[in-house]
């Protein structure tokens, strides 16, 4: 899929990542970026949403973890067939992203050098687990 014709969903807490992930998402291309804090309140923006082809999903949310959040999107029809992106500082999340379902994985702090070309990854449907 061409990056400019994706629909994109951030949900992470913090303004600043939510600011770096969007302005990073804007420079690949991405021209319909919608961000979330949390993710009840992205589970409510789907309620108005026509689609939503990938989600970047910050694991450590204040109320609900990434991995409770990953469940409701599995759970939600316009969000079930989009691909989830764990995003996280947590080194040892990796793993566990993948055991739990995740499509993809990025390390925080973002590589501002590699994103672009990570997102194309995801979009492409190439497997992001095998490198």
């Amino acid at each position: 899929m061409n990056a400019k014709e994706a629909y994109v969903l951030v949900i992470d807490d913090d303004p600043s990542n939510v600011l770096i992930m969007t302005e990073l998402l804007y420079q690949a291309g991405v021209h319909y970026v919608n961000a979330r804090s949390s993710g009840w309140e992205a589970i409510k923006l789907s309620e108005s949403m026509t689609r939503c082809d990938l989600i970047l999903l910050d694991i450590q949310l204040p109320y609900e973890d990434g991995y409770a959040v990953l469940t409701q999107i599995r759970q939600t029809p316009i969000l079930s067939d989009a691909i989830v992106v764990a995003v996280t500082s947590s080194r040892d999340a990796r793993m566990k992203a993948q055991r739990a379902g995740f499509d993809g994985f990025i390390a925080k702090p973002i590589d501002s050098q590699r994103f672009s070309q990570q997102i194309q990854t995801f979009l492409d449907g190439a497997d992001p687990w095998a490198s």
